[in-house]
């Protein structure tokens, strides 16, 4: 039981004989306390479901909530390869784990522990690692997708938790002034100055939205356009079938989208990975798409396309179906 953090926390984490005469609160160095403070509590809860002493004056959830953090942590830590080894690896592992909670619990745990707080680990990040795809611009983790943020076959709206280190070091300070005031509005019911200020929140391309314990959660507003896609139009035919595809690709999911441009409608033009499936490459081999080859030459969409076609699934099904870039550029010149 609990092998992995048993041997962090025996082998990499515990103090030596020289660090001893500046033991921390949990009995390791201060250049140490971070990671190894919370892999021996990670490794204590796996054993006795207890979470630490002394938490409660730092976070504002109850005991029972603080120990459905911990389950989720103990989880995520055994299945980190390799596991955090600094205090910044230790303080994305905690931030990406407990994104859907309060922002006050999740930088009072990392203040418990004395791991970087969102705003500084910025600050720390590299260059994309070469891994990731060329020309990638940024990455985002979504909340869950609403289906009506759906708009077509093609175009969704997402939003993005501002406590995600990216969406910190760039949330404007009257935004996060205002959430604090609409808060404090709601908790005297106040509602019209909470909804004016929540107005203000979203003409500034936020939004305040509901997390699963009922808890306020402030979100920032991005427009996704699909990537190398062009889907029908929603008076086209097959252009509602696109969409209820698509609805089902993403509702209720956490999207991990890569940005690689702007279009001229300022959306963000992205790859979509709605629980590890491509999703344009679904829309596409279920013929609910056209490879928009103008803007994206990747051979494998083209491929997609070809399957499509070849199987007369979706929009294939007709004999001449209309290209979209053909139908918007007649609606424009009014034919």
């Amino acid at each position: 039981m609990g092998n992995a953090l048993r041997y962090l926390w025996g082998h990499c984490c515990k103090p030596s004989t020289q660090e001893s005469e500046s033991l921390g609160p949990h009995g390791v160095s201060a250049a140490t306390i971070g990671v190894s403070a919370i892999a021996h509590d990670l490794f204590h809860f796996d054993i006795t479901a207890q979470v630490p002493e002394g938490l409660s004056q730092h976070v504002v959830s109850s005991k029972k909530a603080q120990a459905n953090w911990y389950r989720k942590l103990l989880e995520a830590w055994k299945e980190a390869k390799p596991p955090p080894k600094t205090p910044e690896q230790a303080s994305r592992l905690v931030i990406q784990t407990l994104k859907r909670h309060q922002e006050a619990d999740v930088k009072g745990l990392l203040a418990f522990y004395g791991l970087p707080l969102p705003h500084t680990l910025v600050e720390t990040l590299g260059p994309a690692p070469l891994s990731q795809p060329e020309g990638l611009k940024f990455e985002l983790l979504t909340l869950p997708v609403d289906a009506k943020a759906v708009a077509d076959g093609d175009t969704i709206t997402v939003y993005v938790d501002t406590s995600d280190p990216r969406e910190s070091s760039a949330l404007p300070r009257e935004v996060q002034v205002a959430a604090i005031e609409r808060s404090k509005a709601r908790a005297v019911k106040n509602y019209a100055k909470a909804d004016a200020l929540h107005k203000s929140i979203i003409d500034a391309g936020y939004r305040v939205l509901t997390g699963p314990n009922n808890e306020d959660i402030l979100a920032r507003k991005y427009r996704i356009r699909l990537r190398g896609i062009d889907a029908p139009e929603s008076s086209m035919p097959f252009g509602k079938e696109a969409k209820e595809k698509l609805v089902k690709l993403v509702q209720g999911k956490c999207l991990k989208i890569y940005v690689y441009d702007t279009d001229r409608y300022g959306r963000s033009v992205g790859d979509i990975y709605s629980n590890g499936v491509f999703v344009q490459e679904t829309m596409l081999k279920k013929g609910f798409a056209w490879h928009y080859a103008a803007y994206d030459r990747r051979p494998e969409l083209a491929s997609w396309e070809k399957q499509a076609r070849a199987a007369k699934v979706g929009l294939w099904a007709q004999s001449n179906p209309e290209k979209p870039w053909d139908w918007r550029k007649d609606k424009r010149e009014g034919r």
